[in-house]
């Protein structure tokens, strides 16, 4: 069955409206990304080995914090789908479930942060950078739980084409995460210097500012008191539990798997000292800055085509897709366009070590190669999630990351025997490229398929793909 797309001046409409839904997602999620590039700077002008110490302590921090936050973004498509449906008075229900779903994940989580540093020597980090990596994410830990809860009630907002206080707060905690952060780091005002411990203890005090002050907007604000989002306490039940894990936890293991092809390469690269260390953190680091920007259009995404499924309509959520397909094309070539031009300067802006700042400006331009195949494939996931399909993009990305990504950037990285020599990091972020792209390819065409399936003008609720 073919379909042609949508006419131009409805097109253009969703164009504005997604472009506006993502605006401020896209400033919330740049300045949270601005924080790992304020954690970095500053480790970065403390010392090598402070570096090299946030690069392993921030991937072992991020990457089981990937499955709760996964796991929690089944939230905003559930709850655009009730509103496209008219169904708001079970968005609060849903919302006080998903809240103790929440406390739960970051609580395992902060158990889990407790112990990890324990398998450092087993991975294989270099000796030198155990310490402060250990040091790192035992201070960020304790941020954890306020992260989780903080990720819920953004999610409510989000779901509810409310996108304003995600910007708002996420920049709120990055002023405040800078004087913080090096205060801490170097001991300034009689505080001790803490280092890689000190960026990680302002970066979980940053969290829980940010989960209090979102806390209080939604208390306060009267575009939600319909809802009564706080309007009644009720004990953990488990269907409603149940159906947001069922949906998403197969999110969480997919950004597990995509974040693990990162973290892994990271840990890796990790065992050839600190010098490709700290440059693979500095490339890592803009690369997630710039992540910021297709994650957000992603998110409008879900929200948009779950809006559109919830009120059966199949032209609409084609239509949002295609808009933010349209949308993430042109910002990816103008973040990849920048890299590419301006790897050197920014290379320089983390650090004055030569040998670093020189290795960390050829990974930039891998960087800027995989910005394309990077932004359509989550782009797919956001439209595919706004769907509820969740488990076939969970098994593509085992296949595409895990598959055919880690192992030839292993191969080429490390060498194989006399057969293939080492390439170093160069090679690992080869990997990285094959990996996405083999994930964009799929991922779009599974969207495509799907959404044609849909039935026209039905409104309904769907679940995994429908």
């Amino acid at each position: 069955m073919t379909q042609t797309l949508p006419s131009t001046p409805r097109f253009r409409d969703e164009l504005r409206t997604s472009a506006r839904l993502a605006a401020p997602l896209i400033a919330g999620h740049v300045s949270s990304g601005l924080i790992g590039f304020v954690d970095a700077v500053i480790a970065g002008h403390h010392g090598t080995a402070t570096l090299a110490a946030v690069s392993i302590g921030t991937a072992l921090f991020w990457l089981p914090l990937l499955v709760p936050m996964g796991t929690l973004i089944a939230l905003p498509a559930s709850v655009s789908q009730l509103d496209g449906a008219g169904r708001r008075d079970e968005i609060g229900p849903l919302f006080r479930q998903a809240m103790w779903l929440a406390l739960a994940l970051g609580l395992v989580m902060f158990a889990f942060l407790s112990a990890i540093p324990l398998a450092l020597e087993t991975m294989g980090i270099a000796p030198e950078i155990r310490p402060g990596a250990t040091a790192f994410v035992h201070g960020i830990r304790w941020g954890v739980p306020a992260l989780a809860l903080y990720l819920c009630m953004r999610y409510l907002c989000d779901g509810l084409h409310h996108t304003v206080p995600t910007m708002v707060i996420g920049f709120g905690g990055l002023v405040l995460l800078v004087p913080l952060g090096y205060a801490l780091a170097f001991g300034v005002g009689g505080l001790p210097e803490l280092g890689a411990g000190g960026l990680g203890i302002a970066s979980g005090l940053v969290m829980w500012a940010q989960v209090l002050a979102m806390a209080a907007y939604l208390l306060r604000t009267r575009r939600f008191h319909d809802l009564h989002l706080f309007g009644h306490l009720e004990p953990p039940r488990r269907a409603p539990i149940r159906d947001l894990l069922v949906t998403g936890l197969p999110i969480g293991l997919t950004w597990l798997m995509e974040g693990g092809l990162f973290v892994a390469t990271a840990l890796v690269i990790g065992r050839l000292g600190e010098v490709p260390s700290a440059a693979h953190q500095i490339a890592i680091n803009v690369s997630s800055l710039c992540f910021m920007v297709p994650m957000a259009l992603a998110e409008a995404t879900t929200v948009r085509v779950g809006h559109a499924v919830g009120r059966g309509d199949r032209d609409g959520l084609r239509r949002a897709a295609f808009a933010g397909y349209a949308l993430v094309v042109t910002t990816q070539l103008v973040t990849g366009s920048t890299l590419f031009l301006a790897n050197d300067a920014i290379a320089g802006l983390y650090t004055a070590d030569v040998a670093v700042a020189t290795l960390a400006a050829t990974l930039l331009l891998m960087a800027a190669t995989f910005q394309f195949p990077d932004g359509v494939q989550v782009l797919s996931i956001g439209a595919l999630r706004g769907l509820k399909d969740t488990r076939v993009p969970m098994l593509v990305a085992a296949l595409a990351y895990w598959g055919i990504g880690m192992p030839l950037g292993a191969v080429l990285g490390l060498g194989a025997g006399g057969l293939v020599p080492a390439m170093g990091p160069t090679g690992m972020w080869i990997g990285l490229i094959a990996g996405l792209s083999v994930a964009a390819v799929l991922l779009s065409t599974r969207f495509v398929q799907l959404s044609r399936r849909i039935p026209v003008g039905q409104q309904v609720v769907m679940t995994d793909g429908g």
